[in-house]
Formats: C-alpha cells, structure tokens, sequence
C-alpha cells in the first residue's frame, strides 16, 4: 500500500492522516467542503506541534521512560531526533486535500473511513464510493461502535471491507483494532495488520466482530458509570475522577477522558441507548443524553473547543 484516503478530518480522522503521513505514505484527506479544509488544517498544525514537543521530550534524559515514551513516533532503540523532527515537517507539508470525492479515491490502494457515529452517514459515503472505488482498493471502517457486517453490503465489496479501529492519541496509544466480519477475505485482513505495523501500530487482530471492539468494550461501560454518578447527584465531576486517578493510578478519570474523546461523540453513543427501556439498561441514559446535549449547546465539546466538563488553555 502507498496510497491512502482518509474519509473525514475529524479528531480522529486528522490523527490517522498524520500518522500515516509521518510514516512516509501518500495520505489525501477527504472533507466535504472548503470550510471543512479549514478546519482541519488547523488541527493537523496542533499535531504537528504534539509530535514536535514529544519528540523534544523523547530526546531528554526525562523523556526515556515508559510513560513518556510515543512508540507511534519511534521505537526506543531506533530513535533519532532529527530524522523524526523531518518526518513530522514532512507530514504537515505533504497531506493533500480534496472535496471531490472520485478524485480523493481514484487511485488510493486503502480507504479509511473516519466520519461521525452515525449510520446514515457511513450508508451514504459507502454507496457513493461503492460506484468510483478502483478494483484494488481495500475500504476500512474506524468506527468505534459499528459492527462492518453492518455496512460490508453497501460497500460493494464486502469481501475487502473490514474494521481498522485507532485509539484517540494514536502516536502514544499506538493500538490498531483489526476486526473482520464473515465475509471478509483473509488475504485483505492480513494486508491490514501488515500495515498497521507499517505505521507503528501494535496490531490487535480480532477474528470474531464484537461491538465495541476490545478497547471499547472495556471502556464505553467505565464512562457511563462515571456520567450515571454524575446524573443521578451521586457526586461531582472532579471527585469521580479523583476516586477513579487516586485509587488506581490511571493518568485520567472518566469524565478527562470524555473531554479527550470530545462530548459530541459520547453524546451520539449515549443517543444508541437512549430509546431501550429503562428497566431494561443499568444506566440513566436519558440524563446522560440531557447533559451532554446542554454542554453541546453551550459549545463544551471537551478539549477541541477549550472547555466541556474541564476548562483548557
């Protein structure tokens, strides 16, 4: 693989394009409008500033423990200052842009996917690529709560459709969550996590699908525990964190990582849950979906808009 197409240049979208990107791969993202460009330059210029300042502190004498270390930057032994400083100058400069979706696809040998959580979204991108994609092309999903059985037939190519899932920070949380569906060939799961590795990434096979994924499957419960806490007047946002930091050691609480994650996309999550009957769950969904539907409205989205459950310099 060489060429790669990122659909959407959302957080993780323009985390993926990066990191690809810094990796020497020609990477074009596809948005749908100009103001979307915009946008997204913007964050892939904060990315570049990440990559610099933990590269800054991989070189100290600090920097070389396990907690600081971004293995998807380098691996320890191989680490070279100013040849990863020009790979992330080299990134920013070489991502393509394009709004036109038949020439951001016309020659990529992969397709990622990275739009919203929403299914009538995904539906429609697919079955528009599904007449423009080259024979070649292999298509991921990195949706987070969407099986790829769900969406493999409006692919068109449901044989090389499969899920290829990222954690949020992916240059420090370098997991690749390869899941195929039952219809997916081997031949094209295994080129996946071929080149997972290729960009740094620990890749987690998953020969089974399960909603949620491993990572996500751990963790969506985690933070609707914490939110239930919060809705039902239990207690307050920065003792459930405190509880949760303090008496594990974790780096984050829940509703830290709800602000990392960014509150839209918890609230199209919680939204899932929203209409199963209440006897039937062990969760207040309908308080969650309020709460972050008011944050939403204020314009707290997390850390991306400067303030959502914390406020961010």
């Amino acid at each position: 693989m060489k060429k790669i197409t990122v659909i959407g240049g959302g957080v993780l979208g323009s985390q993926i394009a990066f990191q690809i990107a810094y990796c020497g791969f020609d990477v074009t993202i596809w948005v749908r409008s100009h103001e979307s460009v915009n946008r997204t330059k913007t964050k892939l210029l904060e990315l570049k500033k990440k990559y610099t300042e933990n590269i800054n502190i991989m070189n100290t004498k600090e920097g070389k423990s396990f907690n600081t270390w971004c293995r998807g930057i380098s691996d320890y032994d191989d680490f070279n200052f100013k040849k990863c400083i020009k790979k992330v100058d080299d990134a920013y400069k070489n991502i393509k842009f394009e709004i036109d979706l038949n020439l951001a696809i016309k020659d990529a040998d992969l397709v990622i996917e990275s739009l919203t959580e929403d299914i009538n979204i995904k539906k429609d991108i697919y079955t528009r690529m599904s007449y423009l994609l080259p024979k070649k092309t292999i298509v991921v999903t990195n949706s987070s709560t969407m099986l790829p059985s769900k969406l493999a037939k409006y692919t068109g190519r449901p044989e090389m459709f499969l899920a290829l899932h990222f954690a949020n920070s992916i240059w420090k949380n370098n997991t690749a969550e390869v899941m195929k569906h039952s219809k997916t060939d081997d031949k094209y799961f295994n080129e996946v996590i071929k080149f997972a590795k290729e960009i740094n990434m620990i890749a987690l096979p998953m020969v089974k699908e399960k909603s949620g994924y491993l990572l996500n499957s751990m963790l969506i419960p985690f933070l609707f525990s914490g939110l239930d806490l919060l809705v039902n007047g239990i207690s307050d946002v920065e003792s459930i964190d405190k509880a949760w930091t303090l008496g594990t050691g974790s780096p984050k609480g829940p509703f830290q990582i709800l602000d990392t994650v960014g509150l839209k996309t918890a609230h199209e999550i919680v939204l899932m849950y929203v209409k199963i009957p209440s006897f039937l769950v062990p969760y207040n969904f309908k308080g969650m979906e309020k709460l972050l539907k008011k944050y939403i409205e204020e314009g707290k989205l997390g850390m991306s808009s400067g303030e959502g459950f914390y406020k961010y310099n």
